[in-house]
């Protein structure tokens, strides 16, 4: 039965005229103040971007040339962590062939360096066998993989990852088998499979899972003490641990804290806040405190200024000592777009919805539930590492079919003050961009290069993606009288596309050009496209605007010194411009909200072969407010 200060906690909560909720309270957790919310018509949302993101894809699956990818032409993927150990980035996910919880399924690693340039695929945990004699539960038709955690750094130093193993297509309480673990070696090899916890729920036989029935051993056969102590670590930390509650429930009593079995919560992510106490955070928009770590929680609560539905939120502290939450700030389970980021200082109050990931490419493969957009956002968890630099480093799935990550610098911002100049001779070649926001699939890199034929370094985007673009974006400072200059040099003219807009803060775009497939230059005057020159490669083209933007605006344009449009009208009105976006492909907005999710489709055609390369140089960007 519940006590009395749980029913007057509700009341709090729900209201009934005792009192108010009061933000970092175990009535209300966490609170957006914010006045940004998202406009579900377009894919960006109409929200401001955090400057400086760096999005990567890790993984672009490909079902007729695996070895292009996983190695399997598997085009289900998700459910992705992320961890840093040996100066090395960790990304695990799940894979199923095409459906999501449809047998077979295995978890597979990738590995980076640097955050850019990521390894092939390595299965960590293969599809299951049961041992003979084992019956699959009625209803099910096999084996899969879930997991809401995929990785442990133990306190001697050991780094363990982990995954669960359960029957399809519902892998929690009855259909359960048990987490499994292996240790990752510092020289990239794995060592043994075991099973560390077993399902409390029991065999379709009424017995209780152990190692008898089961396809591994239990971890304490190990012969390596440092690996038992390691696992022994992880089993006492009950935050770590409470990750993996929803799977089976712990009928056996292992989750030691006060959270009722019958409540929904699902996906844990957990911070600390600098008062020492423990935020939890759930899908769903849920939340709860704790003040003895883990051991007893307040009462979960839906907080009402997170718009959210079965899309994970990810919590933490970043390394500028402020606090942020990420997450897709929509109510619907089929659509999970845009990814954005909210900031705080103290860990209860966030502010300032931004953009991390506002792309939805075309969801190449169908497959059930393969919901549109960046899925399942997870963060680095704290003890699991800290990479070089002061960012916040996010992994997800995109259509539950690539997998990403995205660089988050921190501070988190969204505003630039004063004139930008950027002739990117200093950055490292195949280094991070400082203040521009990078969309970069594998076929579509964005990458800081030498520049042909001279000195100094510039901008590359190339692309060789039938369905996607690589893009890059430079925030500058708001205003409605602009000069911006920039050169390009494309290396051919008769494939590929270079679309570059001028935008304001919500994403209009009203300053238009195109370096269209037949080698022309191509310019909207209001709704007009004019064809102002033709172009050649291998030779650079200064374009120089000047633009007023306001409602009855206009704006001029020079390539290499000639004017080619005067008081050209504006494609759109708008009151101010603050972005400048490249772009290898045309503008989208497919799929939308509308799109059906769960209609069957054929693969997208040539989905899995590269269209010829094209390549766009990119130099010496200058804008300024005269």
């Amino acid at each position: 039965m519940m006590n009395k200060a749980y029913w007057y906690g509700m009341a709090l909560v729900f209201g009934s005229g005792i009192g108010v909720a009061q933000t970092g309270s175990i009535h209300e957790p966490v609170r957006y103040v914010g006045g940004e919310s998202v406009d579900p018509q377009v894919h960006e949302g109409r929200l401001r971007y955090a400057v400086g993101v760096e999005s990567r894809q890790t993984l672009r699956v490909n079902r007729t040339h695996p070895e292009l990818a996983d190695g399997f032409g598997w085009t289900y993927n998700h459910a992705s962590n992320l961890c840093y150990w040996n100066d090395t980035f960790y990304q695990q996910y799940l894979s199923n062939p095409v459906d999501e919880h449809i047998a077979p399924g295995q978890t597979l690693v990738v590995t980076s360096k640097d955050g850019r340039v990521w390894s092939k695929p390595t299965v960590v945990f293969p599809p299951y066998v049961a041992p003979k004699g084992i019956k699959i539960p009625k209803g099910s038709d096999g084996y899969m993989m879930h997991q809401r955690m995929g990785f442990y750094t133990a306190p001697n130093g050991r780094l363990l990852v982990l995954a669960f193993y359960g029957h399809t297509e519902e892998p929690f309480k009855e259909g359960g088998i048990g987490r499994v673990v292996r240790e990752a070696y510092k020289d990239g090899t794995y060592g043994p499979i075991y099973f560390i916890r077993y399902s409390s729920h029991t065999t379709v036989d009424g017995m209780k899972w152990n190692e008898k029935n089961t396809s591994y051993p239990f971890y304490q056969k190990s012969t390596d003490r440092g690996f038992v102590e390691a696992c022994n670590a992880l089993l006492a930390d009950k935050l770590m641990t409470l990750q993996w509650r929803e799977e089976d429930l712990g009928l056996d009593g292992f989750y030691k804290n006060n959270l009722d079995k019958s409540l929904d919560i699902q996906a844990l992510s957990y911070y600390h806040r600098k008062d020492g106490k423990v935020v939890a955070l759930w899908k769903r928009s849920k939340a709860a405190l704790s003040d003895d770590e883990g051991l007893t929680f307040s009462p979960p609560v839906k907080v009402p200024t997170l718009t959210m539905a079965g899309g994970k939120q990810w919590g933490q502290r970043t390394d500028d000592g402020r606090y942020a939450i990420a997450y897709n700030p929509i109510e619907m389970d089929e659509h999970r777009f845009p990814l954005t980021v909210i900031t705080g200082d103290d860990g209860a109050i966030f502010d300032n919805m931004l953009l991390v990931q506002g792309e939805v490419p075309p969801r190449r493969f169908f497959g059930r539930w393969k919901d549109f957009g960046p899925c399942y956002v997870r963060g680095i968890e704290e003890g699991n590492g800290n990479p070089p630099g002061n960012d916040l480093w996010l992994s997800y799935s995109m259509n539950k079919e690539d997998i990403w990550v995205s660089r988050v610098p921190t501070p988190v911002r969204y505003a630039v003050k004063g004139n930008v100049n950027d002739d990117f001779d200093a950055l490292d070649l195949n280094g991070s961009v400082p203040d521009w926001n990078v969309y970069a699939p594998q076929w579509a890199p964005v990458t800081v290069v030498n520049t042909p034929k001279s000195t100094g370094k510039c901008l590359e985007l190339s692309d060789k993606d039938p369905h996607d673009y690589a893009r890059a974006i430079r925030v500058f400072e708001e205003g409605t009288q602009i000069e911006c200059s920039l050169k390009v040099q494309p290396a051919q003219n008769q494939s590929g596309l270079l679309e570059i807009d001028l935008t304001d803060r919500y994403g209009n775009r009203p300053v238009r050009v195109r370096f269209d497939e037949k080698g022309n230059i191509i310019v909207a005057d209001g709704g007009t496209e004019k064809i102002v020159q033709t172009y050649q490669p291998a030779q650079w083209y200064e374009l120089a605007f000047t633009v007023n933007a306001t409602l009855a605006g206009s704006f001029n344009l020079s390539i290499n010194g000639k004017k080619v449009l005067e008081k050209a009208a504006l494609a759109e009105a708008v009151k101010s411009v603050e972005r400048l976006s490249l772009r290898t492909g045309p503008y989208r907005n497919l799929p939308n909200r509308k799109s059906p999710n769960e209609d069957p489709h054929p693969p997208l055609a040539g989905a899995d072969e590269p269209v010829t390369r094209a390549v766009f140089y990119v130099d010496d960007v200058l804008i300024k407010h005269p």
